[in-house]
């Protein structure tokens, strides 16, 4: 199932004619009284689907300031995936700019991006001839199956439990806008703060990422930290939430956020940074901080988060330099960044299950270095592991004074 979902933004409706692309009004046509609408679902398929509150969703709160932007969004069981634009009108009754946004609904959020370029036209269309609905009506009925993930599906990652090459790893496509792909601009962007994301994340944290708008490069900030977390291995994670991408999210979510446990979202609203009780970890920009007491010995860098920074770096070094001499070269660095997690955490669960298997159950130091850990920076994370994913084992590595 997909729904096509153009909204209006603030723009005001003469009551019985068209103003700001509302099909909705039926009023007499005499009456030029104006009324002033906030954002609102215009035209949508299909029809009976329930979108209340899409149309916050996918025009971010502060959007009225910038020309374009796209935005990613959970609606229920859905994501959505919305562009939006703002043009200039010469109008009184929209005091001088039209915004609208296009977008669809999926149970996966994994092929969405394979339509931007069409939505991106489609707002585009809207603004410029408001009401004509035919392109997008034929999109639906073209496409309501192949957006069909089927029961159940949403967008969760698939577990892998063998990895023969690192081309061969599916995880979930998103492309970004800018040429040099998501995972770089992550990495540049947060730098050696990626490893203590990276922390937060697998002990299933609620991360809130505030930026400004625009906000679709923010959304796909949600995306890497949740790839921060994958774990191959068999048995790992039964116990514990999955790492959900909520990606945009505003007041309106704020009940929805009350009962969740984990999630990764990004906001432009900063009201949310006062609400503590919807989230763990806050990060304003490039910014990362917590409230809680107990987490914030994660939020120091230590040695073993810069030696493993250095590592991902070196890496991405090879692979271009790889990419340069070898045309047929296909691993890219999105799969580098992924893998080099994923093989993080397989080794730091593969080690903990092994000594929780032992007969002492005992984790020493040498453990934690060979985990890729720092025996004292790390404790806490390690404590705090050991606890979200229940796995017994007895620490030994209290003495600061140890090698």
């Amino acid at each position: 199932m997909g729904a096509i979902v153009p909204t209006s933004y603030g723009v005001p409706a003469v009551a019985g004619s068209w103003a700001g692309g509302f099909s909705d009004l039926t009023s007499d046509p005499s009456n030029t009284a104006r009324h002033w609408h906030g954002n609102m679902v215009e035209w949508c398929l299909p029809q009976d689907i329930d979108l209340e509150g899409v149309e916050f969703k996918s025009m971010a709160s502060g959007s009225h300031k910038i020309q374009s932007d796209f935005i990613y969004f959970r609606k229920g069981p859905f994501f959505g995936l919305a562009c939006f634009a703002n043009m200039p009108v010469e109008s009184e009754l929209e005091r001088g700019a039209r915004m609208k946004s296009v977008g669809i609904l999926s149970p996966s959020y994994t092929l969405l991006y394979r339509y931007m370029h069409f939505l991106e036209n489609q707002v585009r269309h809207q603004l410029e001839t408001p009401g004509h609905y035919s392109h997008l009506a034929a999109f639906y009925e073209d496409k309501k199956g192949v957006l069909h993930a089927g029961p159940g599906r949403g967008g969760s990652l698939p577990p892998v439990y063998w990895l023969p090459s690192i081309h061969r790893y599916m995880y979930p496509e998103m492309k970004i806008t800018h040429p040099a792909g998501c995972m770089s601009q992550f990495i540049k962007f947060f730098g050696e703060q990626i490893l203590i994301l990276w922390k937060f994340a697998l002990l299933r944290k609620r991360i809130l990422i505030f930026s400004p708008p625009p906000v679709g490069v923010v959304c796909y900030r949600v995306y890497c930290c949740c790839c921060l977390a994958n774990v191959s291995l068999p048995g790992i994670g039964g116990t514990i939430p999955e790492s959900k991408p909520f990606f945009y999210v505003n007041v309106a979510d704020i009940e929805s956020l009350e009962v969740e446990v984990s999630y990764v979202a990004c906001t432009t609203e900063k009201i949310f940074e006062e609400k503590r009780e919807l989230y763990d970890v806050y990060v304003d920009n490039q910014n990362v901080k917590t409230h809680h007491d107990h987490l914030q010995p994660l939020l120091k860098i230590n040695s073993a988060d810069r030696e493993k920074y250095r590592r991902l770096n070196e890496q991405r070094q090879m692979l271009l330099y790889s990419q340069e001499v070898e045309e047929d070269y296909n691993p890219c660095e999105e799969d580098l960044f992924v893998l080099f997690f994923l093989e993080q955490n397989n080794r730091i669960f593969q080690t903990l299950l092994e000594v929780s298997a032992s007969q002492d159950k005992t984790l020493t130091a040498e453990h934690a270095r060979g985990m890729g850990l720092d025996p004292q920076g790390d404790r806490s994370f390690l404590m705090d592991l050991l606890e979200a994913y229940g796995i017994d084992v007895m620490l030994v590595i209290d003495n600061p004074c140890c090698p």
